[in-house]
């Protein structure tokens, strides 16, 4: 849970910020009111397994089971994935030591190469303030010497090594459907082991919820995302335009598609957005593989004319940025539609 001082400032200082924002935002307490009545969905249960079984019908059936979920929610789960249950609770255990150090350390001891964010201390009214931290760490440098945080970076490093592998059997099979070569669509997409993230997510319990974003509605700039989630609860994905709330399963991972995935796929797949509730009892944990290309790749199809002008990863993620700072909001593809309405 959120830490006070003696000052009864919060660590990280989240409160602060909203105490702020609340004092002169007209919506007070309201921004997410409209959530409390959504309904808790179970996703649909994509069996990994099924791919390497010997009968080809069953993981023909398994693959378009995972087209459909991607077409039709841009969300979905994926057990028998390979990522060990041991594994992701030891990971668990060094995430929660490491949010649970003092403020000033996160911020400013350069931990895991200064990859340390909280909240949004630009953010203008309550819609852009996220009750959340993280370190959002580039694979590259995970490995790095740190004599510190040795076995944390250790620990990261097998958990990313885990979820890239997951990623890249999920965007495989996603990319063969469509007529492609699923073998080799990650690398032929500018995406390795060096240009991918892997994001530790906290979301410290809130004395503002339910009223409060952990995280602002939002889709993924990326190809394909895959998330490890505890029992906490709190993910909203936008689904025939009302939100649902995801039930949480012990033994999957969440799988979404990212806008460069809806790009390449001509919009056959979706990236939906999604946000996180705050809890005002629980902390909240997650982590998140981010699969990325480098900053130069071009975004290419998978075939046919494409309802979007040829871009790269750097240019995206820089239009990005400059919208946030522009409107206080992402706008992303909209942008790069060849006959854009957006000026």
């Amino acid at each position: 849970m959120a830490a006070f001082d003696e000052n009864g400032t919060t660590d990280p200082p989240l409160a602060d910020s909203y105490r702020k924002l609340l004092r002169r935002d007209e919506l007070g307490g309201a921004l997410a009111r409209e959530s409390l009545a959504v309904l808790e969905r179970d996703l649909p249960m994509i069996d990994l397994k099924r791919l390497t079984s010997g009968d080809a019908r069953e993981r023909d059936v398994c693959a378009d089971a995972m087209a459909s979920a991607a077409s039709e929610w841009g969300f979905f789960q994926v057990i028998n994935h390979g990522v060990g249950r041991e594994l992701l609770e030891e990971m668990r255990r060094e995430q929660a030591m490491l949010f649970h150090q003092p403020f000033d350390t996160k911020e400013k001891a350069g931990l895991l190469n200064g990859s340390y964010r909280w909240g949004n201390a630009t953010a203008t009214s309550l819609r852009q303030l996220s009750w959340s931290e993280a370190f959002h760490v580039p694979l590259a440098s995970i490995s790095e010497e740190d004599a510190k945080l040795s076995s944390l970076r250790g620990m990261m490093q097998e958990v990313a090594d885990a979820m890239s592998r997951v990623a890249e059997t999920v965007a495989g099979t996603l990319a063969k459907n469509l007529g492609q070569a699923g073998s080799t669509f990650p690398a032929a997409a500018g995406c390795d082991g060096t240009t991918c993230f892997l994001r530790l997510n906290r979301y410290p319990a809130c004395p503002f919820a339910p009223d409060t974003f952990g995280m602002m509605p939002h889709t993924d700039s990326d190809f394909l995302t895959v998330l490890c989630q505890d029992q906490v609860g709190g993910l909203e994905i936008m689904k025939d335009s009302h939100w649902v709330a995801v039930k949480p399963h012990a033994d999957a991972l969440l799988v979404n598609v990212g806008d460069l995935f809806q790009a390449w796929s001509n919009n056959i797949y979706k990236s939906v957005e999604h946000k996180v509730l705050a809890n005002s009892k629980a902390e909240r944990f997650s982590i998140a593989y981010f699969m990325c290309p480098s900053h130069d790749s071009l975004i290419g199809t998978c075939g046919g004319p494409s309802p979007y002008r040829p871009f790269t990863f750097e240019e995206y993620r820089r239009k990005v940025q400059d919208d946030v700072r522009r409107t206080g909001k992402k706008i992303g593809l909209p942008n790069f539609l060849k006959r854009s309405t957006i000026s």
